[in-house]
Formats: C-alpha cells, sequence, structure tokens
C-alpha cells in the first residue's frame, strides 16, 4: 500500500502510518512556515522526496494513504485564542482541498486536538465536510486518548478521515495494556544518543515548592524516597495542596530557608488564590505509572522518577514512542518540537484501521459523517442533508 505524508512536522504520525503500512512513505510535502519543524523527519527520511508546495507544485506519484498533522493551535484548551475561526484552522482547509482536489488518495486522515470533535469543533467539521463532498468523499472522526493504545500519558486526541466515495467504515476500539512510563524510561538504550539533560538543575534543590514538599511536608526524605509514597503522577505545587498547605505558610517556610524570591511568590499566589483568582501550576512534577500529556513546560519539569534529576533529551522522545535512532535537532532550540507532536504507537494503531478498511476487514456504513469515541466504544451516524443523527450505537 503507497503512502505519502503532507504537514508532517516532527514526524511521529507519519513514522506510525510507515510501521503500520510497512514501508516509507513516496514523498512528503509541506509549506514553508513548517520547515522547522519538518526538519527533523526530513533529516530521518534522507531518501524520501521533501517538496515544499508554496514553493510550487511536484509531479508525484499516486497514492492510497496520505495523512497530515496540521497544527492543532486553532482548537486547543492550551491556547488562549482557540476558536473555530482562528487563523491556525486554515490549515487542516487548506491541506484538504489541495489533497482531495488534486492527489485523490483513497483516505486522506490528519489528527487535532479533542475539541475537534466537541461543540466547538462542529463549525470546522462542517466546512472540511463541505470540502468532502465538493470531492466526493465522505468523513469520520475518531476520538481517543493515547493511554488506550498503550501509552503511560492520556492525551485526548481526534482523528478525522477522508473517505473516497459514500461509504463510511466503522473503525475498531482500542484498550491495550499500558507500559508504564517507569519502563519507558527503562527501556531507553544506554548507548542511545542524545542522553542530555533538559533541565540541569537538580529537582529536590532547585524548586522552592519541592523543596517544601520533601523538607517540610514530608519531614525530610528524598526524591526515591517521595516516589516511593506517592500512588500517582504529582506536581509539587498540586501535592502540596493535597496535603491541605496554603501558600501563606508556605512562605513563611521559604524565608526560614533564606529564599525571599520564591516566599515573594507564594505571597502573590496566596493573594491571588484568595480573591477567586486561578495560578498556573507548572512546577517540578514526579511521575508515576502514567501522566497526563506530555505537552508545554513538561519536558524540563518532568523529574526521572527515582533519580534525582529532570529528563533527557531521548527519554523525552521515548515517551512520545519515538525510535531510538531518532535525532531531534538542535534539542536547545526545538525541545517543544517533540511536543507538537502525534505518539507513534496511538497513529500506528489509526493508520492500522486505514489499511483494513482499505482491505476490506471493516464493515462500511452510507453516511456522510461518522463519529467514534474509542473511549466509551460508541458512533453515531450523522446525515448532513437533513441535519439528524441517524443511528447511535
Amino acid at each position: 500500500m503507497k503512502h505519502a505524508f503532507i504537514v508532517p512536522l516532527i514526524g511521529g504520525q507519519v513514522l506510525g502510518q510507515e510501521r503500520a503500512l510497512g514501508s516509507r512513505p513516496e514523498y512528503l510535502l509541506s509549506y514553508t512556515p513548517f520547515k522547522s519543524n519538518d526538519s527533523h523527519i526530513v533529516n530521518y527520511y534522507k531518501d524520501v522526496p521533501y517538496h515544499l508546495l508554496d514553493e510550487g507544485s511536484p509531479e508525484v506519484k499516486k497514492v492510497d494513504v496520505i495523512g497530515t498533522t496540521c497544527p492543532c493551535a486553532g482548537l486547543s484548551t492550551l491556547s488562549h485564542h482557540a476558536s473555530p475561526d482562528a487563523a491556525a484552522n486554515e490549515w487542516m482547509y487548506r491541506t484538504a482541498e489541495y489533497v482531495l482536489e488534486n492527489l485523490r488518495p483513497e483516505v486522506f486522515w490528519g489528527e487535532n486536538s479533542p475539541q475537534f470533535a466537541g461543540k466547538i469543533g462542529q463549525p470546522v467539521v462542517q466546512r472540511l465536510l463541505s470540502i468532502a463532498r465538493l470531492n466526493d468523499y465522505s468523513m469520520s472522526i475518531y476520538r481517543t486518548r493515547s493511554l488506550l493504545h498503550g501509552l503511560p500519558q492520556v492525551r485526548e486526541r481526534s482523528f478525522y478521515f477522508f473517505w473516497r466515495g459514500e461509504k463510511v467504515p466503522l473503525l475498531n476500539y482500542y484498550s491495550r495494556d499500558i507500559k508504564p512510563i517507569e519502563k519507558v524510561l527503562d527501556s531507553v538504550p544506554k548507548r542511545a544518543k542524545q542522553r542530555e539533560l533538559t533541565n540541569h538543575h537538580t529537582p529536590s534543590k532547585f524548586d522552592p515548592f519541592y523543596r517544601f514538599v520533601l523538607e517540610k511536608a514530608e519531614g525530610g526524605i528524598s526524591h526515591s524516597e517521595f516516589y516511593d509514597r506517592i500512588d500517582k503522577t504529582y506536581d509539587a505545587m498540586n501535592y502540596l495542596e493535597s496535603k491541605g498547605h496554603t501558600y501563606d505558610k508556605v512562605g513563611e517556610w521559604l524565608r526560614e530557608q533564606g529564599d525571599e524570591r520564591a516566599a515573594a511568590r507564594c505571597d502573590r499566589i496566596f493573594a491571588k488564590l484568595g480573591a477567586g483568582g486561578n495560578i498556573m501550576r507548572r512546577q517540578t512534577t514526579v511521575p508515576k505509572q502514567h501522566i497526563g500529556a506530555f505537552v508545554g513546560h513538561l519536558p524540563t519539569s518532568l523529574t526521572h522518577y527515582r533519580e534525582d534529576r529532570y529528563l533527557t533529551v531521548r527519554e523525552c522522545m521515548a515517551i512520545m514512542d519515538l525510535p531510538s535512532d531518532f535525532e531531534l535537532l538542535d534539542p536547545k532550540s526545538n525541545l517543544n518540537h517533540v511536543c507538537q507532536n502525534v505518539p507513534v504507537s496511538t497513529a500506528a494503531d489509526m493508520a492500522h484501521e486505514v489499511s483494513e478498511a482499505l482491505n476490506g476487514r471493516r464493515e462500511r456504513v452510507d453516511a456522510y459523517l461518522v463519529k467514534q469515541w474509542n473511549k466509551s466504544q460508541e458512533h453515531e451516524i450523522v446525515d448532513y442533508k437533513r441535519n439528524t443523527v441517524l443511528e447511535f450505537v
């Protein structure tokens, strides 16, 4: 089965597509704004042609499957500007129009935030469905979380599929055994490259909130002993709050330790919470079993579970299931690219479903749009001609 990719970013989804379909992509397409993000997978796939569409339309081979990892910031809850009208959503429309009109694969599929499958995403889905119908494609949406695909992070996501014709396959549901994050970190080869730390500080000495947890709240224990005491992943601030400690008292203790700067921060936090405000809780995080989503601050604030240190670049990539020979170019500048990604195993399961559907091993229904929820194992068949739900299972 021949396949290709458009806007791969760092490349987790295309690597999952390769894993499921058994061969490297025929080519990669993208646009100049994504050239830096794409550079890592372009370096990994040195023998795969890479074309920037804003520099000209290349002649490419006919393929069966094309994937995309367009930016999800337009609908992400991590963005303050999330909206159906956000500029970032235009990349989904632009890629869909180009692929469906010009390349016409059997399947074109992409990934986006969980909100894509919810109310805020409805206008975006409607516009994509219009593009699909103009080009004789139907759509399906599949909401899932990486935890259900065996990875130790929750990471709620939506996948969207354009199927050629008016029959949409019902994809299988997944609930794999989870590989704990401890085993993921332990599995990093000792001789693997890029083992430099993402944060060179020592967590128990660097983070004032974590110092309070270890030295005051828990009576003077080590990082490793703290891991033994917890039953799930904890951020230092969430942990001290869960034990009933207030930031005025944390500030008093920090002043006694001579850390006036951190104490003043506690004063501000205490006042803000007292006024009904919200705060950002992005401190040292000690993992156990699994984490939420590996995004934003976590590459530099997540610790090793036993060793009193933050993660290495290679460990960050392992959490996203990137192969051990994959290289992150200029990691000091591009560490966030690891998070702007689709975990390889999650993508591989979705690409496997594409393959099974194209090989006739999935039931198909007459529909313009099908929505599936992996966690609850439910699906909905929507008739947008009459704006009605035909079936909910």
